[in-house]
């Protein structure tokens, strides 16, 4: 039996998995990153290992999400791939028929669509962070509420009232304003979800053709109410994987294992969990680009650089 890592490294948290060579999982490990990708990247080997038995070795690693070059040198990692290939690969594996993917996470969102197993369309956010997950994480702090506890809330309103969604200082300013009127706090909830998903509609679906069937991953699927939001939208059916949480890092895991021929790069648990790793970056002024290069130290040598438009210094 072949074993196969996948690592996703967002802007909010990490997931990592293990899958044999059926792609069955074996172990998985989600966390929030908090700031400190490469100690968040250290404790999800860390915790993997501790799920696996002694024995089992890695025959492929791949990386992906928003830092998956930073993992990627960490790792030394067989394939590196973008986030919109990775859920893809993941999401067709375990639904055939799948034709769109809705994917909102800590600070970004993807619609993805998918005809006959292949990815022909994609879309993603861009400075604005209305749409996302931290959206809800702060409207959340600012209730008084766990996040949590939001889709429960939401579906337990009356009423849904309307919050701006164009902006996240207006929708805050909005939801203050509500607040401030007296407002139930669930038909407040139940608003921010319907926020969340005009959003995303207005801003990554327009134009694009969203088919059945229609999967939710990410981690604000965890959140009932913006899902039954979206279905009440959309007038359709939308599914939650049962591995939505990390489906990013399955699909790098099986990329890995397409790439497999037995001479692996990865150094090992033990080796990512011990080294000493560090990033630096410093602005080339060769050109007008002055593109910000990231160098990666291991145990305080250079082993990457990443960044310039150019490729010199990579």
């Amino acid at each position: 039996m072949q074993y196969f890592l996948g690592v996703d490294v967002g802007s909010i948290s990490a997931k990592g998995v293990v899958i044999d060579d059926k792609y069955n999982l074996v172990a998985d490990c989600y966390l929030r990153t908090l700031g400190r990708p490469i100690d968040a990247i250290k404790k999800v080997l860390a915790d993997l290992k501790h799920n696996l038995s002694n024995s089992t070795r890695i025959d492929g690693v791949g990386t992906t999400g928003s830092a998956r070059q930073l993992a990627g040198v960490m790792l030394n990692a067989d394939v590196i791939k973008n986030e919109i290939i990775a859920h893809a690969i993941a999401a067709c594996h375990f639904y055939k028929d799948v034709s769109t993917i809705i994917e909102i996470g800590g600070q970004d969102s993807k619609l993805i669509i998918i005809r006959d197993t292949i990815p022909v369309d994609f879309a993603m956010n861009t400075v604005c962070a209305a749409g996302t997950g931290s959206f809800l994480d702060h409207q959340a702090i600012r209730l008084g509420l766990p996040i949590e506890e939001f889709g429960t809330l939401a579906l337990a309103a009356k009423t849904h009232v309307h919050i701006a969604s164009r902006c996240t200082v207006f929708a805050e300013s909005d939801m203050v304003h509500k607040t401030q009127l007296g407002i139930q706090r669930n038909d407040i909830i139940a608003g921010l979800c319907d926020a969340i998903v005009r959003n995303y509609l207005n801003v990554l679906a327009k134009g694009k053709e969203i088919k059945q069937r229609i999967l939710f991953q990410g981690g604000v699927a965890a959140n009932e109410g913006v899902r039954v939001a979206f279905e009440n939208t959309l007038g359709t059916r939308i599914e939650v994987p049962k591995d939505f949480l990390v489906m990013g890092a399955i699909g790098a895991a099986i990329l890995s294992c397409a790439r497999a021929n037995g001479d692996t790069k990865f150094l090992g648990f033990d080796q990512g969990v011990d080294q000493k790793f560090e990033s630096r970056g410093f602005e080339c002024n060769d050109c007008p680009n002055q593109c910000e290069i990231v160098e990666m130290l291991r145990n305080h040598d250079i082993v990457a650089r990443y960044g310039s438009r150019c490729g010199k210094w990579e």
